[in-house]
């Protein structure tokens, strides 16, 4: 099974920018689709954007043109560029991969992002 692991998040002035990585253990060409999820506490854990296999990607309507997924399928990497960030992004932040074999779904362990006013 493919392990995620995403890189550390952090705690950045509201306005300010991070990127968030998930490093795959395995080729993420198995993956037919990769994703960022978020989870605010006593939230549900939401989608936040998505990127196919192909390169079509997708995003909630709260981050729509501040943030962008990307992958390097070379590095077995996806990242989230997260730009003009707000308090109300503060959330843990996880990858999620979705094969069409089994194991369909696979996480990454989550970061802390935290946004300050």
């Amino acid at each position: 099974q493919v392990q995620l692991v995403e890189s550390e998040g952090g705690l950045v002035q509201a306005g300010g920018s991070l990127r968030l990585s998930c490093a795959a253990s395995g080729s993420i060409d198995s993956f037919i689709r990769m994703d960022w999820y978020r989870q605010a506490p006593g939230k549900q854990r939401d989608l936040v954007a998505t990127i196919t296999s192909g390169g079509s990607t997708d995003y909630a309507d709260s981050v729509k043109g501040r943030f962008t997924i990307s992958r390097d399928n070379a590095k077995n990497t996806v990242y989230l560029q997260m730009n003009s960030l707000k308090p109300e992004d503060t959330a843990v932040y996880y990858c999620h991969g979705y094969r069409v074999q089994q194991p369909r779904h696979s996480w990454g362990q989550g970061t802390q992002v935290t946004v300050s006013s």
